[in-house]
């Protein structure tokens, strides 16, 4: 069963999947539904404002090519400036995860004072 994206982590996921390598618009949607073996679901109409923040940021670069099918696409290249911004935002995320896993996994006698 696939799940809509978390808010607040599109960019998030958006940055990874570009750091993996260059990749137009809708080949970033697939490759975060891939890499989450289809568990996420990504709207089309969210991620393309997602890129234009990224890209108005200076996170991600843009150069003009041609997809696989032979269409004329944007394609998004991380800068040094994301590959850092994903650097910290991972590690504030992973922080986040075990914060919750501790929370979701606290028993009765660890709720009293």
């Amino acid at each position: 069963m696939a799940h809509n994206v978390v808010p607040g982590t599109l960019e998030l996921l958006a940055l990874k999947a570009i750091s993996l390598g260059a990749e137009h618009g809708f080949g970033v949607l697939q490759r975060i539904q891939m890499c989450s073996g289809e568990l996420l679901r990504v709207e089309q109409g969210a991620l393309y404002p997602a890129l234009h923040r990224l890209e108005a940021q200076g996170l991600v670069s843009t150069r003009w090519g041609v997809t696989e099918n032979r269409r004329k696409a944007k394609y998004y290249e991380l800068t040094a400036a994301g590959a850092e911004r994903l650097r910290q935002e991972h590690s504030q995320w992973r922080s986040l995860v075990e914060a919750m896993d501790r929370v979701l996994a606290a028993q009765p006698q660890q709720a009293s004072r």
